[in-house]
């Protein structure tokens, strides 16, 4: 049932739930239906008819609502239960460790890669990237989900139709720490802080004919400082649905319901590094780490450096009309001594 939801910056360290209009400009408080987004996931069996029918008021006019603010949201869920995030675009898997002359494991193919992110605080859709420039700062633009409950060794099918909620995530990584984490065996934790969340996320049908086969068929557009980087089709060279991915994580545990799991780079096979950056036709990138790859096999070394104090990323996503789906991930990133 189609319905698009946001969390404001107020009321609590978990927000505001509110629902909003189909063309982002206007959003209504539901306090008597849920009065935050988690409430709502817990709930949900419950309450989305009832979400539904306040988005379609909102849509039509019959209800009044207030002004939608993207910069007052917070991450749709400010913080959940569990957030996974996959690595489902091989092609971003094989560019990385080609750079580095290693080969690709089989199991790549058949097995999602998965790690465990932090969950107990996301960064606003508008808030900073607070980090040292030696750590080197780099932004991955992704898709995410949002399930309901899910039960241990659930298929992918049964997985799929649990998905609740679909949204964009800049899944903020700092490379130069990375390398010594996973020589440890033990993989990310340092070099994966904290992510941010689209402004608002949608109901899959909500998408229409862009979501099917478990995945969204739209290309994710990613400009910095203010030029535009990259604009991969999400729907394009994903190896593993988000139904195989949440089947994934529930392989040995039960998810709750708000669990997020997300798709890793969005990243599509096209070539060189001069057939494949935006100002040479291709479809460019949404990570940092696949152009300096590229530039590290054509080159000898990379050059394009990674984020540095007061860098813009912007992540969103389109429909076939040009309305912005999710609204608009801005990060900046903020250096200080403190750090």
């Amino acid at each position: 049932m189609n319905i698009k939801l946001a969390t404001l910056q107020q009321g609590g360290r978990d927000g505001t739930l509110v629902v909003v209009s189909r063309d982002l400009k206007r959003c209504r408080a539901v306090p008597a239906i849920a009065r935050t987004m988690l409430a709502a996931m817990d709930e949900w069996d419950s309450v989305e008819q009832q979400l539904r029918q306040v988005y379609e008021a909102l849509n039509s006019g019959t209800l009044e609502g207030n002004c939608f603010d993207q910069a007052a949201c917070h991450s749709p869920l400010p913080r959940t239960w569990q957030w996974a995030d996959g690595s489902a675009y091989i092609n971003h898997v094989e560019l990385v460790r080609r750079a580095r002359n290693a080969e690709v494991p089989e199991s790549f193919y058949a097995d999602p890669l998965m790690y465990q992110g932090g969950s107990d605080g996301f960064i606003p859709p508008r808030g900073t990237v607070v980090a040292k420039e030696a750590w080197g700062i780099d932004f991955e633009a992704e898709v995410s989900v949002v399930t309901g409950d899910v039960p241990q060794g659930a298929t992918p099918e049964q997985a799929a139709r649990a998905i609740r909620l679909v949204m964009l995530v800049n899944d903020v990584s700092l490379r130069n720490l990375i390398p010594a984490e996973l020589a440890k065996g033990f993989g990310f934790f340092q070099g994966k802080p904290a992510s941010a969340f689209s402004p608002v996320a949608v109901t899959p049908d909500e998408l229409g004919d862009a979501w099917h086969d478990a995945k969204v068929h739209l290309p994710l557009v990613v400009h910095l400082n203010g030029q535009l980087f990259g604009k991969p089709n999400a729907g394009v060279d994903m190896t593993f649905d988000f139904g195989q991915l949440v089947a994934h994580v529930a392989k040995t545990r039960n998810l709750c319901a708000g669990s997020i799991v997300g798709s890793g780079t969005v990243s599509n096979k096209q070539g060189d590094l001069w057939g494949s950056s935006i100002a040479n036709g291709g479809v460019g990138y949404c990570c940092l780490a696949e152009v300096r790859t590229y530039e590290a096999i054509e080159q000898g070394k990379p050059t394009t450096p990674f984020m540095k104090q007061g860098d813009i990323v912007r992540i969103e996503m389109f429909d076939d009309q040009g309305q912005n789906i999710f609204g608009s991930i801005e990060n900046q990133v903020q250096t200080h001594a403190a750090v």
